[in-house]
């Protein structure tokens, strides 16, 4: 049976903004302390070491950790030519630093503008982004994903629309990074998103949410685990789970907030 790696994303301190004052360290210590089996950085928040990865190499060993993923977005949404320049070369950026570790994969944030005016051409640039992305990332040796999200100014939210991304990121062989949060949020069904896509999904977010489309700690909102994890079961997937949280529990306490999941996510056996 194929085996399902747990690790835990960093966003739950980078919502916090300026008011989070720690490490890479201290999260990293936290993330160990909780009970997972690696962790997924956010460009925005490796501090000093993104120009460091050997030293990070020691501190997630250290740690007793293993780097599931490099996350990369932009506040632009991918979707405006004019930043297009500075996009390249921050992805390029992300793509060099997370091929020194093992098995690496990229997460590209999903597209986003202000507006939906025009949406047809700012979905078509971000589409062009992503496939060059994913082509660069072939030429290193990095797996490179997209990770569409349901927050104010998405592009992608609907089934029709995580189809039209993903036919025209095709032949660049850009991998999907499913979130169930995000999937419930933006009004499709979990699982026949899920049945839908599975040929190219790579990697796996998990966070709850109510039906409201408030966040909730993982179990304590609608998104059926148990049935995703054995599906993923079913079609020997033996990437990695990495659990998010955006809850009121995570503003409050994010170390506690993630020992919850992890919590919850072993008493559905993972």
């Amino acid at each position: 049976m194929a085996s399902i790696h747990v690790g835990c994303q960093t966003y739950r301190w980078e919502m916090h903004g300026a008011d989070w004052t720690g490490t890479p360290d201290d999260i990293l210590r936290a993330v160990a302390d909780a009970g997972y089996q690696g962790v997924e950085f956010a460009a925005s928040m490796i501090g000093d070491y993104y120009d460091r990865p050997a030293p990070f190499a020691e501190a997630l060993q250290r740690a007793g950790l293993e780097l599931a993923a490099f996350a990369y977005a932009s506040p632009h949404g991918f979707t405006d030519p004019a930043h297009l320049d500075d996009e390249l070369a921050g992805a390029m950026q992300a793509l060099h630093f997370v091929a020194h570790f093992p098995l690496p994969r990229l997460a590209l944030g999903g597209a986003a503008s202000p507006s939906r005016d025009d949406y047809d051409a700012k979905l078509d640039h971000a589409c062009c982004f992503y496939n060059e992305v994913a082509l660069e990332g072939a030429d290193v040796g990095v797996d490179v994903l997209v990770h569409p999200h349901s927050h104010h100014g998405s592009l992608l939210e609907s089934a029709e629309e995580y189809g039209r991304l993903l036919e025209a990121t095709a032949d660049s062989r850009l991998g999907y990074n499913p979130d169930t949060g995000h999937i419930v949020r933006g009004g499709q069904g979990l699982m026949t998103c899920i049945r839908t896509h599975a040929a190219r999904i790579r990697h796996v977010h998990v966070k709850d949410v109510n039906a409201q489309g408030g966040w909730e700690p993982m179990g304590a909102g609608v998104c059926d685990f148990p049935a995703l994890f054995a599906f993923l079961r079913e079609i020997d997937y033996d990437g990695w789970v990495v659990a998010e949280e955006e809850s009121a529990l995570a503003w409050q306490d994010p170390a506690n907030a993630i020992r919850v999941n992890r919590a919850y996510l072993r008493s559905v056996g993972l």
